[in-house]
């Protein structure tokens, strides 16, 4: 447990403050400055400019279907905002939950925020538009800012793996290892990895010239899709290196997480009696339980097997890691957790809804 309320105050009031994201909105914007005279002025080349591209996601549906899909999409995404402010709010209020795990909670949930919004508003107006057109620079902002806070989400979920492998392996160093000072440091070096992540992806795809056809295949600015639209002898090699960055780090993520619960299990197994196996492990379920649900989402999407499926299932599809587990990861959190479960109860259930208690 962390004895001194403020250093955990300040740490909360410095997580939902964004002045952190101040240099990395700094750097990206003369990146994309740059990325902007890279693709429209191309001296010794007969390309076309590119000024903006079509977002081909949703045309290939019903149009009747797609008011059905936009108050669907629309529900998710409130209740995706609404979960996880009434997470962090609980956090921030109930000084029991002053601990490691639940910081880095509210961080986990302030990134699934921002992700969400990086993405779904734009997806929310295409369903309603007719022409679903997106501008070089919106494209190029988009794409940063998902693959940003994206990334900042799977360290994020790495950081919460080591912090339970600290304080069930080693309980008695949990305080010192787990300090308010080193809890805010991992926490900036994970927005930190998301940033440098979010930049790299988007000027190596960004530094290649666009011609011919500006439809993307896809209902955001999609990075795979937008390769497509690339020419130049370099796109293949530039495709095995995205791949080759986002692969490694989300795989290099999963390999700690799992590793972690590798040392956690030969703890929890070790411990003699049942019941204290299950009070061990059930700090662990919420967790788990939201990694599982995002690397299997992921790899339904992204190693699905090629010529399959049609570009109808294939948004689907891919809707269901964009919005639906965003959705999922706040009820996963305030369910799974008996800790935040009863003081979310507390705090607002019984306050708001009186006759309930």
């Amino acid at each position: 447990m962390i004895t001194s309320s403020l250093p955990v105050l300040r740490y909360l009031r410095c997580l939902v403050s964004f002045s952190c994201l101040i240099p990395s909105l700094t750097t990206f914007s003369s990146m994309l400055k740059n990325s902007r005279v890279n693709a429209v002025s191309m001296p010794g080349q007969n390309y076309s400019t590119m000024s903006e591209f079509i977002l081909f996601g949703f045309s290939a549906f019903p149009q009747q279907l797609l008011p059905v899909l936009f108050l669907l999409y629309l529900l998710m995404f409130l209740f995706t905002l609404l979960g996880n402010l009434l997470i962090m709010a609980t956090i921030w209020i109930e000084h029991r939950l002053h601990t490691p795990m639940y910081l880095f909670l509210c961080a986990l949930s302030i990134s699934e925020i921002l992700f969400t919004v990086a993405i779904t508003p734009r997806m929310l107006a295409d369903l309603l538009s007719t022409h679903r057109s997106i501008t070089f620079v919106s494209c190029v902002s988009q794409m940063f800012f998902s693959f940003m806070f994206g990334f900042t989400h799977s360290f994020l979920l790495m950081v919460m793996g080591y912090d339970r492998y600290v304080a069930i392996c080693h309980p008695l160093r949990y305080n010192v290892l787990m300090s308010p000072h080193d809890c805010a440091r991992l926490v900036a070096w994970t927005w930190a990895g998301g940033s440098v992540m979010g930049m790299m992806v988007t000027m190596i795809v960004f530094h290649l010239t666009f011609c011919g056809s500006n439809v993307i295949h896809h209902f955001v600015c999609h990075v795979l899709s937008l390769l497509k639209l690339a020419c130049g002898n370099k796109t293949s090699s530039v495709i095995m290196g995205v791949m080759l960055v986002c692969v490694t780090a989300l795989i290099g993520c999963l390999f700690l997480i799992i590793l972690s619960y590798v040392f956690i299990v030969a703890a929890i197994l070790r411990i003699p009696s049942a019941e204290g196996r299950h009070k061990t492990f059930s700090t662990c379920v919420s967790h788990l339980t939201v990694v599982v649900t995002h690397y299997s989402f992921a790899s339904l999407i992204y190693l699905k097997p090629k010529g399959l499926h049609s570009m109808y299932s294939d948004t689907l599809m891919a809707t269901t890691y964009t919005v639906f587990t965003p959705f999922l990861s706040p009820i996963i959190f305030s369910l799974r957790n008996k800790e935040l479960k009863n003081a979310i109860k507390k705090k607002f259930f019984r306050k708001f809804c009186p006759l309930s208690s």
